[in-house]
């Protein structure tokens, strides 16, 4: 080989060789742009879900992660293995408390006709098991599901954050969806239906744990309305009995702060609260802002201004607020309930993501969500954790919550939110303070302290 073709050669593979390092470099920019594009795709497709709108992220999977939708959505989407960091339950879930022989009842609206399949695509996407098993119970029978009505997809959107988060705050734990062919709107309507599937689970023992993301304004049941009263008084009655047999009832607190409607669709003119978490027998869950990073260790946290809390004008002040709260807490009570009890991430701009198909191929994606709805079926989740570690149902809880936290405790077992308040649509509400408050009750779990707490309150009683 003559010394010219020499240099050829070795010049070619020195270029060659030069492609090949510049692209053995670019391999994880290029994946990165490649699931950066993938996450990008919005369809200009929304849903409407309690008065806020959340848009279609991507119809890519697997779901774009927390760092992605920080740098180019301008907000988090905390994944279940963040919240399950940022709220302390990795510890129970590491030593195999995940909720295992446990049942968490989901009570909705409709329910969602992709319910399974997206439950599948969701724990797929996270890397979560699937749960031991995912049964719709439909006692009152169904409505065949319609896409254009918007109080039916909002059920299904309702429906598919219940059952998603419960599995992953307990991925061990069966999930029971009951669904009435009757929307749950204020007043009356739709209530007796809730109140018979709950009496049907708790009759055919399905579960010892209930999740309850719905909610009426209080004064729509009491005040001027046919057959309220007895609503109110059957629930409660109802509430009593599963304290009784040990079943555990989450109530979210609602999402539009003290400002809640009458049946006109109008705001009371005065701060207000919503059923069932006013109920002294179920544990009401209010919503926060969650700061955490994309690992999900948490940072800090404030009241949302859409969390449902303040005073019952119906329920009487329980013994466990009557014992635990100080006087201050007292002065604002007067002898009345207060709520909520316990907090939860809840603010529409720190999302969790959903998978839903229910609309269709062209639509069927991950969604931003937000609202007190998150909070219910995500203790619930963690209490079939501690359930687990328990050994047997915890049942009623809000008097440990309150005893834990009235005492030395309190710093380890909770996170403790002194800032943000709930005023709404012109109506003053009140401020996050030291201690419990009528804005996130007495604060958001580290779970794993918290229930370690709960059961050894228990085996001391």
């Amino acid at each position: 080989m003559s010394v010219s073709l020499v240099y050829k050669f070795r010049w070619r593979i020195a270029i060659v060789l030069i492609a090949i390092a510049l692209l053995v470099a670019m391999l994880p920019v290029m994946a990165t742009m490649s699931h950066a594009q993938n996450s990008a795709k919005q369809p200009g497709f929304s849903i409407t879900y309690r008065g806020h709108s959340y848009p279609l992220l991507t119809t890519a999977t697997p779901p774009p992660t927390d760092a992605y939708c920080r740098a180019h959505l301008g907000h988090p989407c905390y994944s279940p293995q963040e919240m399950q960091t940022a709220y302390g339950a990795s510890g129970m879930l590491s030593q195999g408390d995940n909720g295992k022989g446990q049942t968490i009842i989901i009570v909705d609206s409709f329910g969602s006709p992709t319910i399974a399949h997206d439950l599948k695509v969701f724990d797929a996407g996270y890397g979560l098991p699937n749960p031991p098993s995912l049964t719709v119970y439909s006692p009152l029978g169904t409505k065949p599901f319609n896409p254009n009505n918007s109080t039916m997809v909002s059920w299904a959107f309702e429906t598919t954050l219940d059952v998603e988060w419960a599995h992953a705050m307990a991925p061990g734990a069966r999930i029971a969806l009951m669904t009435s062919p009757t929307s749950e709107t204020q007043g009356v309507q739709g209530m007796p239906q809730f109140l018979f599937l709950e009496q049907w689970a708790l009759d055919h023992n399905i579960g010892n744990i209930i999740s309850q993301s719905w909610a009426t304004t209080e004064n729509t049941l009491f005040n001027n309305y046919p057959g309220g009263i007895q609503v109110l008084k059957s629930f409660n009655a109802f509430y009593k009995q599963a304290a009784a047999d040990h079943v555990t009832v989450f109530g979210s607190s609602g999402d539009s702060g003290v400002a809640n409607p009458n049946l006109k669709g109008k705001n009371y003119p005065f701060p207000t609260v919503n059923f069932p978490a006013s109920d002294p027998y179920v544990t009401a869950v209010g919503g926060t802002s969650l700061t955490a990073d994309t690992q999900g260790n948490y940072q800090s946290e404030v009241g949302w201004n859409g969390s449902g809390g303040g005073v019952s004008q119906y329920f009487k002040e329980p013994d466990y607020e009557l014992q635990n709260l100080n006087s201050s807490d007292q002065g604002i009570l007067k002898g009345y309930r207060g709520l909520p009890d316990i907090s939860y991430n809840a603010d529409p701009s720190t999302t969790i993501l959903v998978y839903l198909s229910f609309l269709g191929k062209s639509s069927a994606g991950y969604y931003g969500i937000g609202g007190t709805s998150e909070g219910s079926p995500q203790w619930a989740g963690l209490t079939a954790d501690g359930n687990q570690m328990n050994g047997k149902p915890l049942g009623f809880i809000n008097g440990d919550l309150y005893q834990i936290a009235n005492s030395s405790q309190y710093g380890t077992t909770y996170h403790d939110i002194t800032v943000g308040n709930n005023s709404s649509g012109g109506i003053t509400g009140y401020n996050a303070t030291t201690g419990w408050d009528p804005v996130t009750g007495w604060g958001s779990p580290n779970a794993t302290a918290l229930f370690t707490a709960i059961i050894q309150n228990r085996h001391h009683a």
